[in-house]
């Protein structure tokens, strides 16, 4: 499998990345078959592990902790902070203080004394940034994190930050490139919906008829590229030249398998148009209900002036 170096860290990272969000009681509660997987994976040429403290109630990075015994240092291992570790105001959030109590709680269920990449889950409008990337940098200097980085963006980044990205030299590890299950082609227009986790958990992504509608027009362009719509999706994102690592996302060793089997040469510009002319690039058909959307387009008190001021101009 092809590897990249991760932005101007030095550290190299495969094209796959194991993404461990439905181990635990979320999805796959079964902890050997969890750390089964993620052998598997490491002997499938993934040398890269992405979890989060938020997964399973931190069941998740308990689960990585375990299977990385005797591995760890040839793995690329990544967490995440930001989202309610507990009933207290500030058991969350990405402030000073909580970044560094959180990385203590992390580093301990991942039985490890250092994280490659550590990373904001969600970018968190109301701390000083300042004071947020001085404690990651902080961190750094410990020697707890090697990487520090940001989470939870959509395909609209191909027309400002992926080439943000490549100016200032900084690595990109996209996630749910299969679009939580969309691009499988499991979800099909007309088709009954699934009564599944994850059907309750983006039901508005999972019914969007003009994601639908693309999902109708990629699978021939599949098809004639022989490949699955699955393998399609994989390839069509890691092919981006800006893209360091997808991470992928199987609950199940036959998912892992078929996604191990998909890693192959990147798509050729015949197809990639054919996508292109699908789902233009920069565009988000529609957000998803997981995304992050900055609260100047959530609050409209944000994009309004109050009534005085528009009176006293």
């Amino acid at each position: 499998m092809r590897m990249q170096q991760l932005g101007r860290t030095g550290i190299e990272v495969s094209a796959y990345c194991l993404g461990t969000m439905v181990f635990g009681r979320t999805g796959n509660p079964d902890h050997d078959d969890c750390a089964r997987m993620i052998h598997r994976a490491l002997d499938g040429a993934l040398k890269s592990v992405d979890t989060a403290d938020v997964y399973s109630s931190s069941e998740t990075e308990e689960i990585a902790g375990k299977a990385l015994k005797g591995r760890r240092d040839d793995v690329v291992l990544a967490t995440k902070f930001n989202g309610p570790m507990g009933e207290g105001p500030n058991r969350r959030g990405s402030s000073r203080r909580w970044a560094i109590a959180a990385v203590e709680d992390s580093l301990q269920r991942l039985q490890t004394d250092y994280i490659d990449l550590y990373q904001i889950h969600h970018p968190d409008p109301r701390p000083d940034i300042e004071g947020t990337l001085s404690a990651l940098t902080d961190l750094v200097r410990a020697g707890k994190v090697r990487a520090i980085g940001s989470s939870n963006l959509n395909r609209a980044i191909e027309r400002e930050v992926l080439p943000t990205c490549r100016r200032y030299g900084m690595g990109v590890l996209i996630w749910s490139p299969l679009s939580m299950g969309l691009l499988t082609g499991r979800y099909r227009k007309g088709s009954p919906q699934q009564n599944n986790a994850r059907m309750h958990w983006v039901p508005k992504h999972l019914t969007d008829e003009r994601k639908l509608d693309a999902v109708e027009q990629l699978l021939p362009v599949a098809e004639q590229a022989g490949r699955s719509l699955t393998h399609l999706a994989m390839a069509f994102a890691t092919t981006h030249p800006d893209v360091t690592s997808a991470i992928i996302g199987p609950r199940t060793m036959d998912q892992l398998e078929d996604l191990l089997a998909g890693a192959t040469t990147p798509l050729d510009d015949d197809v990639l148009d054919r996508i292109d002319a699908i789902v233009p690039p920069g565009i988000d058909i529609s957000l998803l209900d997981v995304s992050y959307t900055p609260p100047s387009l959530v609050l409209t008190a944000l994009r309004r002036r109050p009534v005085d001021e528009r009176a006293a101009a």
